[in-house]
This record gives structure tokens, sequence and C-alpha cells, in this order.
């Protein structure tokens, strides 16, 4: 029972999080049509604000906040030097966004060097819940993620700025006719995103060996779980992050993670198969 338990909570504290990368990726395509190859470098970013802050003698609630400014004004930047070039040709966007990961990778190593950091955790006593000594911060973490997921929701569902992107979405070429202003909702979304996976790098500094390769330990299963859940959708991405993240806990605690890794890219080729636009896919 009480493992049972724990593997339960560290499902959910992995989903919670792989779905605030998850959803910044879904935006970013479904609004821009863009894959964008270096959200897993926005990741990395967003935990390596927390090191530098935490090197100048910042606590860590300080990285916390600044590390999504900090993404939000990097996403801006490079939308508006790289990525609003290469609208409208798909193949393109995929070898820039790669270009930027591996320059934003390389300035890493450069600033930090190659080794890992650490990052201290703010709340290290446990607590008792359901009968299991579980860590105190990987609730926060749920707690946060959680809150932070929701809000996102109620933004695109009950406000008439997300009613503006999920227009966009739905028809450009209308939404412009409209009077939406399609390039300024461009350079938001991709700042938005890129502030959501600044945010999920920063959280998860704490319980993760800090590198320039830990980006991609999200990024692939980001992918995976847009791919399963569907690519246009924020229910798309709740459906795959569960999916993905669920499989990949599960196995990984129960044998090895790379039994792990066979079982989540088998699943998603399964699921892709028999649903090729998704769970929430709609048929022509």
């Amino acid at each position: 029972m009480e493992f049972a338990v724990a593997i339960t909570l560290d499902t959910v504290s992995f989903t919670l999080t792989l779905l605030l990368v998850t959803m910044g990726l879904v935006v970013i395509f479904g609004l821009m049509n863009v894959i964008n190859m270096a959200h897993g470098e926005f990741f990395l970013i967003g935990a390596y604000t927390v090191v530098a802050l935490q090197q100048v003698g910042a606590p860590f609630w300080t990285g916390l906040l600044v590390a999504p400014v900090i993404l939000a004004c990097v996403g801006l930047v490079l939308e508006e030097l790289v990525i609003r070039h290469v609208y409208h040709r798909f193949i393109d966007t995929i070898l820039a966004t790669w270009g930027i990961s591996i320059a934003l990778k390389q300035s890493i190593i450069i600033l930090f060097g190659p080794t890992s950091q650490s990052v201290v955790n703010p709340l290290p006593q446990p607590v008792d819940l359901l009968g299991v000594t579980y860590p105190s911060y990987r609730l926060l973490i749920m707690t946060i993620s959680l809150g932070l997921a929701i809000s996102t929701f109620l933004f695109f569902y009950r406000t008439h700025a997300g009613l503006a992107v999920r227009g966009v979405i739905a028809n450009r070429m209308m939404a412009a006719s409209l009077g939406i202003n399609t390039r300024r909702m461009d350079r938001a979304t991709f700042a938005f995103g890129a502030a959501l996976a600044g945010f999920a790098g920063a959280v998860m500094a704490p319980i993760m060996s800090v590198d320039p390769q830990m980006g991609v330990g999200f990024l692939i299963p980001a992918f995976l779980s847009i791919l399963v859940g569907g690519t246009s959708s924020l229910l798309g991405a709740v459906l795959g992050s569960g999916i993905i993240g669920t499989a990949n806990t599960v196995v990984s605690s129960l044998w090895t993670q790379v039994a792990a890794q066979i079982v989540v890219f088998s699943l998603a080729i399964v699921l892709i198969r028999t649903f090729p636009e998704g769970l929430t896919g709609r048929k022509r």
C-alpha cells in the first residue's frame, strides 16, 4: 500500500511538471505552426537562472519568480530575430529552432561549465502523507504546477484574450479580418510558452541534477505527449502528459529507466497509429 501511494505521488508530480512544458509546446505549435526544438533549452535556462541567483546569494524563491520573466524576454527576442522569419516554412522552423537549441546549450556550457550544478532544496523536511514519508518540496511542486495549469486553462477558456488566441488557432486569416493583431499574438504566445518551460525548469532544479543535457529529459516526453493527446488542444496536452507521465514513472519505479523508455515509446507508437491526429483529434 505504501509503495503504491509513493508511486502515485511521484506520478502526479512528474505529470504536472511535464504538463507545463507540454502546454507551452501545444500553444506555440497550435497558434504559430512552429515545432520548437529549443523548448528543452528554455527549461534548461530556467533551471540555470536559479543556479545563477543562488551563486550570488539570492533565495530560491527569487529564482522561481525571475526565471519565467527571463524566459519570456528570451522568447520575445528569439521570436523577433529568428522565428518570425520562418513562419509558414514548416521544415525551416525545425532547423531554426534546432540551431537555437545548440547555441543556447553551448552558451550555458561556456557560462557555467559542462559539469552538473546543484540547487539547495528550500523545503528539505519530509512530511507524513497517507502513511508514507514524502518530500514536502515535491508536494509543493504538485500544488504550484496544478495551480498554474488551471490558471492557463481559465485564461484560454474564460477570458477575451484567450478567446482571441483560440480564434487565431482556429482560423488565422478570419481572426485577422476581425481586427485581431496576429503579429502581437504570435510574440505574446511564444513568450508565454517559453515562460512556462522556464518556470518548469526552475521549479524542478532542486530535485534534479542541473546540467546542459537536462532539457532533453523533458523535451522528448513533451513531444510524445503532444502527439498522443493532440497537437492543437490543451485537453490533448493533459491527456498526453497523463499517459506518458504515468507510464514513465510507473515502469521506471518497477523496473529500470531504460525499460520505461521502451514502454513509453512503444505505447506512443500504438496510440499514434490508432489515433493519427491524437486522442482529441477530430476525424475529417
